[in-house]
């Protein structure tokens, strides 16, 4: 390229895309996912689930305020954050699974863009009609009042759309009707609107103008996907030997022309805005409606189905040879797919085997060192300690403390004559531990001396402890 030729744009601008309705299995599937996933989205924060007179009943929340995570009969505290690192590893690892097998389905049936994306153009469908009034719509120049009535009805209830994303959104963090009164009477936190008008508008524009452009130019999995996808990977791909050369001209016994009838039924329901017989493309999702669309085509014309279909690209030269292609299974499940099963599973059986022997009571110690020790007026050595008591029921709990080390030493908490503490349901309370050695003793004496200290549930005689040491006076 010479100094006086410009240098090539990175960006294209956006030519908007108007894909056509079809039906077929896949656009069926991608109906019903689009229903579950949207339906589990906004209904969610409305399920209810008792977990006791002192615990919110909100089947999923996300309590900032209290910095709990409940789902159903989980609750998940800060410390135990682990638990969702490995659910974002498991989802990381399924979708290089996923992937592996049968390329971007993730992008082409459940990422959210695709999904509200789905949404939005099936309302412009019914306000402004199917692809070629659409079209008419777009290049007429003229703004006459149909065209802004649509548009402005369009616009609106793409804005109701984008706030109902937003609203059931903010609804995962607070009690959903609460929240919602709170809401509509103007008394609910700023952040609250803060963030419906964020989502509102980002749904409206993501879901409405900027599409495609999304998955092209700021999604990363794009550009990522290559790594996850081999020979073997099943894909969206047009079989170019059986359909080529293309044309409109009749099929007789002689004719050189492929089956491909060049209708362009293909790229008129793409909603990516491409010709999949151009082979693999980085903006192809995988949503298949690209095979509905030629398997309607080839029933009309009376030619097998499968002209675009999933499929291998190890299975073509079997297939240019007429040979039957690999069986599908054999695809899916070879060394790279069930490596990452084997990774997703261990990951899962490790977050339920951590689940489930999750203890009810827990503690932390904290030893208080400034001063490290306190020498008491008869002489006695004295360790002061921070004791963290948690309490994962739902209900008040009677909690022991003991010590085992030195049988000289004893323990004494501080604004209490006993040694129980009644802890709060489901909370941690923090309670301020003595631990005094005799003057004659060895702990006092010494430098340091292992100790431990237990909590018991009376109610329930569960138990846990923590390991610290006790500090003396040293030789």
């Amino acid at each position: 390229m010479s100094d006086s030729e410009p240098a090539p744009s990175l960006y294209a601008a956006r030519e908007p895309i108007f894909p056509r309705r079809v039906s077929g299995p896949f656009r069926n599937l991608k109906w019903i996912i689009m229903a579950v996933t949207l339906g589990i989205y906004y209904l969610t924060p409305w399920i209810r689930w008792d977990r006791g007179p002192s615990l919110p009943d909100q089947a999923v929340l996300l309590d900032m305020a209290n910095r709990r995570f409940y789902f159903f009969w989980i609750e998940i505290w800060p410390h135990e954050f682990y638990f969702v690192a490995g659910l974002l590893i498991m989802a990381g690892l399924g979708l290089f699974l996923f992937t592996s097998a049968l390329g971007r389905v993730w992008c082409g049936y459940a990422c959210p863009q695709t999904v509200w994306t789905d949404l939005f153009i099936l309302v412009e469908r019914w306000i402004e009609g199917d692809r070629n009034a659409r079209l008419r719509l777009h290049r007429q120049k003229k703004l006459d009042f149909r065209k802004v009535r649509l548009r402005i009805t369009k616009w609106i209830t793409w804005l109701l759309i984008g706030l109902a994303t937003g609203g059931a959104w903010v609804f995962y963090f607070a009690d959903a009707p609460t929240l919602a009164v709170d809401l509509v009477t103007g008394n609910a936190h700023p952040i609250a609107y803060t963030t419906m008008a964020i989502l509102t508008a980002t749904t409206f524009f993501f879901g409405g103008f900027a599409r495609e452009q999304i998955c092209i130019y700021a999604c990363p999995w794009p550009r990522i996907q290559a790594a996850m996808m081999d020979e073997d990977t099943l894909t969206v791909g047009y079989r170019e030997w059986r359909g080529e050369p293309r044309g409109k001209g009749k099929r007789t016994a002689g004719s050189e022309l492929g089956d491909c009838i060049d209708c362009m039924a293909c790229v008129n329901v793409c909603p990516m805005g491409i010709d999949i017989r151009d082979g693999q493309q980085m903006e192809c999702i995988t949503c298949a409606l690209c095979i509905d669309a030629c398997d309607d085509m080839m029933d009309k014309i009376g030619k097998p189905r499968g002209l675009i279909d999933y499929m291998a690209l190890s299975d073509e030269a079997n297939e240019r040879q007429g040979k039957p292609p690999k069986n599908i299974w054999k695809h899916i499940f070879r060394p790279r797919t069930m490596l990452y099963t084997s990774l997703w599973s261990l990951v899962g059986v490790g977050l339920l085997f951590a689940l489930f022997i999750r203890s009810d009571i827990e503690l932390t110690v904290a030893p208080v060192r400034n001063p490290t020790f306190v020498t008491l007026s008869d002489g006695s050595i004295r360790n002061t300690y921070d004791v963290r008591l948690r309490n994962k029921h739902g209900e008040e709990r009677p909690f022991q403390l003991s010590i085992v080390g030195d049988p000289s030493m004893r323990i004494e908490l501080e604004g209490l004559s006993g040694d129980t503490v009644d802890v709060p349901a489901d909370t941690s309370f923090l309670q301020r531990v003595y631990i005094v050695a005799p003057k004659d003793a060895g702990p006092s004496n010494t430098g340091s001396t292992d100790v431990r200290i237990w909590i018991e549930d009376t109610s329930n005689g569960d138990r846990a402890f923590k390991d610290t040491n006790f500090n003396g006076k040293g030789n």
